[in-house]
């Protein structure tokens, strides 16, 4: 491993930098994304339950709020229920916008390595090229292992470039589609809650 590193001249430094920090963002997300830990099923319920049983005080709103991105929206709005439906759902809008750029963080990042690594695998391939055929200029075609070293660099840097820009591109997309997911789920507890303090229509905020 460490001799085709050698090989591929000093841009696999940066093609390394950026594996790692790829896999360092997917292990993180994979475990900030985890649609339990985001949207407790049964949360809603027991907010409910305390709503009904009037156990519901500034306590419980701040350990709700600290909960759980979910729970930290539902707070949001139960702070301000007693304001009206209108300044209920906006507060609401607010701390989902902060809860959303949360669920968001690094995946810009992930993105910037899965479009750069192969441009860096393609600028090792240009440079390697380039020494081919300037030894060509120099020495002719005589000298196979001064070729072959500019070649093997050349096609080495766009494989580690490619290997690390497709895992990650696929882990962009997947984390992606996760998030949104899980949006529409904190969007539907978040219409129950508002629909049964303030809604005309029954809301049964046991329904997953």
């Amino acid at each position: 491993m460490f001799e085709l590193v050698k090989a591929g001249g000093w841009l696999m430094l940066p093609i390394i930098i950026c594996s790692i920090a790829a896999a360092a963002i997917c292990i993180e997300r994979y475990f900030a994304l985890n649609p339990g830990k985001i949207s407790p099923p049964n949360l809603l319920a027991q907010v409910w339950g305390w709503i009904k049983n009037n156990q519901l005080d500034a306590a419980k709103i701040r350990e709700l709020k600290t909960s759980s991105p979910l729970g930290r929206i539902l707070a949001a709005g139960l702070s301000n229920s007693r304001h009206g439906r209108d300044v209920m759902k906006e507060s609401i809008q607010e701390a989902a916008s902060h809860v959303v750029h949360d669920l968001e963080r690094y995946l810009n990042t992930l993105g910037t390595i899965a479009a750069v690594s192969p441009l860096l695998g393609l600028l090792g391939t240009v440079i390697g090229m380039i020494k081919v055929f300037t030894e060509i200029m120099l020495q002719g075609t005589g000298n196979a292992a001064v070729l072959a070293g500019g070649i093997s660099e050349a096609l080495i840097t766009t494989a580690a470039g490619l290997s690390v820009a497709i895992p990650a591109l696929i882990m962009h997309r997947f984390y992606s589609r996760r998030i949104d997911s899980v949006i529409v789920t904190l969007e539907q507890e978040t219409i129950k809650l508002v629909d049964a303090l303030h809604g005309d229509r029954k809301v049964d905020v046991k329904e997953s």
